[in-house]
């Protein structure tokens, strides 16, 4: 549908703008003057409520048209203008410089708000594009190097080892710490199922335990309950961009002659005093999945400060071939490489990380702000010396009014999403858990998860604390 079906002369009488509405079947007519320059803009229902008040169809309809207007600029982006519709505005003009109506924006009811949606707008196709033309669009090439060293740097690590996806990163870093058959595995209740997968894959024993309360992660008491003659290494999940208690366990670990291997796939750049997390323990392992604060699509890297344990992991990351002498395997190694391509747009990714995650924090504070009077008890943010990121926008709901939470913002098209089911809930991995874990059971239940995407506005906001105080007083 063209342009000029939406417009109506500023001279049009309110049954001429009802006959344009009933034309483009859009409930709405944009008034310009003679140079197309906007002035107005009539509703259906704006007519309607005229007819109701008395007016006749035969009034000038400039008199009741809003005048002041959402719009968009021809020079917008797409994301400026989603976070100009709210419910109240469903379809917006778009102006060039002069004020002429040119185009317009719809919303309708198919749009969506995802939870997480990647931020693309620097140099990643540039990067991208550069590595298609060079031709290295395999496992070589120059972003590869790049991405590695740029990423350790950040995270204050001496090496970085880039791997297909996050769970790839987590067995690596086992299997080249030689864990095995016959260990066990410390590993916290509330993760994603990769985390307890990888212990799997070794032959290793994974051993569940329950969470602090107040921050979700890991509780070093229960891992200190769970220690055996057998426990080989621990696995700290920084949950929800929630640094866990670094300081206790690695004190644990000291203690017990224990391995730490972290699982830092939610929180790039989180803190435990002062110190990035990925660099306590003997390998620190992320994930670039497409919902993660940085993306490379899919893949993932292992960070460590140890020369010899880079030098295994590289060797079995590429099939256990030898740095010097090729086609000969030294051990019995995997395919877990990176691509030059996803590499390429890692490298871009990382070169805005630091505003990535000052954005997700204002829009966290946003939220906090917004809801501050509603049911929601969000992640702590203050906990002595963790300085947590905004992976997604985490809290706390009552167990009863989470489902129709989630119903009523799926009306909305805004997507929300529960917490991790416990390991030790689920059927396949309930023989790991030799002990009962009810906080995790009870954060799993309770648990909501809002979106971070960059399209958020003030008004999705707005439409989130209204909908959630409308359920909790159902």
């Amino acid at each position: 549908m063209g342009i000029e079906i939406m417009k109506c002369s500023v001279e049009s009488t309110l049954e001429e703008v009802l006959k344009c509405i009933d034309v483009n079947g859009k409930k709405a007519a944009f008034l310009v003057d003679r140079n197309d320059i906007m002035v107005g803009i009539l509703t259906d229902g704006d007519i309607r409520r005229c007819l109701l008040d008395g007016h006749g169809l035969k009034e000038k309809a400039i008199q009741f048209a809003i005048k002041s207007f959402k719009y968009a600029h021809v020079a917008d982006n797409p994301e400026e203008v989603f976070k100009l519709f709210d419910y109240k505005v469903s379809i917006l003009p778009i102006l060039d410089e002069k004020g002429r109506v040119v185009d317009y924006s719809e919303y309708n009811e198919n749009m969506h708000i995802s939870v997480a949606q990647p931020q693309l707008n620097g140099n990643e196709y540039k990067y991208l594009m550069d590595a298609f033309l060079s031709t290295w669009i395999s496992s070589n090439g120059k972003y590869i190097t790049q991405f590695e060293e740029k990423f350790a740097a950040f995270c204050g690590a001496s090496h970085g080892v880039a791997t297909s996806n996050g769970t790839t990163a987590l067995h690596l870093a086992l299997v080249a710490l030689g864990i095995g058959v016959g260990d066990e595995v410390i590993v916290p209740d509330l993760t994603f199922a990769a985390t307890i997968n990888a212990v799997i894959y070794t032959g290793a024993t994974p051993v569940i335990v329950d969470v602090e309360e107040d921050s979700w992660c890991i509780d070093p008491d229960k891992i200190e309950e769970a220690i055996t003659d057998k426990t080989k290494a621990i696995i700290p999940v920084h949950v929800y961009g929630q640094p866990c208690d670094m300081e206790r366990i690695c004190d644990i670990a000291h203690r017990n002659n224990i391995i730490i291997v972290e699982d830092c796939a939610e929180a790039h750049g989180a803190e435990f005093n002062g110190k990035k997390v990925g660099t306590f323990g003997a390998i620190g392992c992320f994930s670039f999945f497409g919902n993660k604060v940085i993306t490379t699509g899919e893949g993932g890297m292992c960070i460590t400060n140890d020369t010899e344990l880079d030098r295994a992991m590289r060797v079995l990351r590429d099939h256990g071939m030898s740095k010097t002498r090729r086609y000969y395997h030294e051990v019995v190694g995997f395919n877990y490489r990176m691509t030059n391509m996803q590499a390429a747009i890692g490298c871009a990714q990382l070169e805005r990380i630091t505003d990535i995650l000052q954005e997700r924090k204002k829009l966290e504070d946003l939220y906090r702000e917004r809801l501050s009077d509603s049911a929601i008890v969000f992640q702590r943010n203050n906990l002595a010396k963790r300085k947590k990121i905004t992976w997604l926008v985490s809290g706390l709901v009552e167990e009863k009014v989470r489902p129709k939470l989630f119903a009523k913002m799926a009306e909305g098209g805004i997507d929300t999403r529960g917490f991790f089911t416990p390991l030790s809930e689920m059927d396949i991995y309930r023989q790991y858990a030799n002990r009962t874990c009810e906080v995790s059971h009870h954060i799993s239940k309770c648990g909501i998860n809002f979106p971070t995407s960059y399209e958020i506005s003030q008004e999705v906001i707005d439409r989130i604390h209204d909908d959630l105080n409308a359920v909790v007083n159902d």
